[in-house]
């Protein structure tokens, strides 16, 4: 009897640590998440869910790539996900459509442009006046990096209208192939494309557009007013593990940020997604704490007023929360 006693002990014994290892797994906040692309600018993101800085906080995170603003949005809207990573000007869009649900930004993941021009040959002594009489293969109008774009060029007293030829009808996904199919003077690329295009002698860095452009709220993560309200607790949780991985990114080497999110960047050598971490890092375009700040978000609306795609001004108060990312730069 001895053998049965110590097998129905043995069996109760295995079912409460079954029944542990399930309300533990149960713990764990599901968390959906939609960035508008996958980029190495992100790199605090894949930091915290490779750090398991999310799991620490209680949340498991489902992250999904959808390209494009407005089907970020579509799915931010429609409950698809319930926080959007995308840049800041689509809630303004949003807010002018009319909503009886705003959209918040409530933490920052990036604060400058993330874009480089890149020249067709090598100029050793580049001037902005170069441009000029060019053909420049821009982005996507209305969206973020082509504002910025524009915004740098006018600055350096360029008239993307008059003192060049703009492109700006490729889709998002292509503009690096026409460049490298001989389409245009000049681009402007995101990492890693721009460094990929360097190191294959199909372009060459000689400015950056996020140096040019300043502090803008260019990525937050957003979600709807009532899911902040309802879901404050994983509000909270979600923006104290950006500030950790924020942390880390500030205070590790560009090496071993690389090596960390390279899961993420298959088909990209380590040492070039070091390369992209470091130029990214020594510009200041990883935000070092998740706070969007008033002066960013008016920075922001002159940049979308000077390209004519800001439909309606909009105050900081009404868009921006700023109270878990305080919370969390605590």
């Amino acid at each position: 009897m001895r053998w049965l006693k110590k097998g129905i002990l043995f069996s109760v014994a295995a079912l409460l640590l079954l029944s542990m290892a399930a309300c533990n797994s149960g713990e764990l906040q599901k968390v959906k998440v939609g960035e508008v692309t996958r980029s190495i600018f992100y790199a605090p993101q894949y930091v915290a869910l490779e750090k398991g800085f999310f799991e620490d906080e209680g949340l498991s995170v489902d992250l999904q790539t959808i390209a494009g603003g407005d089907k970020t949005m579509t799915a931010l809207l429609t409950d698809g996900i319930d926080i959007a990573l995308v840049g800041s000007e689509t809630s303004i869009y949003v807010t002018a459509q009319g909503t009886s649900d705003p959209i918040q930004n409530f933490a920052q993941l990036t604060q400058t442009d993330g874009t480089f021009l890149v020249a067709r040959e090598k100029m050793e002594n580049f001037s902005w006046e170069d441009l000029k009489g060019s053909v420049f293969l821009g982005q996507r109008k209305g969206g973020m990096p082509q504002m910025a774009g524009e915004f740098v060029l006018k600055k350096h007293d360029i008239d993307p209208s008059k003192d060049l030829t703009m492109i700006q009808n490729i889709d998002f996904a292509n503009i690096s192939t026409a460049f490298a199919s001989g389409t245009g003077d000049f681009v402007q690329l995101f990492e890693p494309t721009a460094s990929v295009f360097e190191n294959e002698g199909k372009g060459f860095i000689v400015a950056s557009f996020g140096t040019e452009s300043g502090h803008l709220p260019y990525t937050s993560y957003m979600a709807k007013d009532s899911y902040l309200k309802e879901q404050d607790k994983t509000a909270q949780s979600f923006t104290n593990a950006l500030k950790r991985a924020q942390d880390f990114v500030q205070e590790k080497s560009a090496a071993e940020v690389a090596k960390i999110i390279q899961p993420y960047f298959e088909n990209i050598d380590v040492a070039l997604i070091e390369t992209v971490v470091e130029r990214y890092k020594s510009q200041g375009s990883y935000a070092t704490d998740p706070i969007l700040d008033k002066e960013e978000w008016e920075n922001l609306q002159a940049v979308m007023e000077e390209a004519g795609e800001l439909p309606q001004r909009v105050e900081y108060e009404d868009l921006v929360n700023t109270t878990f990312a305080k919370k969390a730069a605590k």
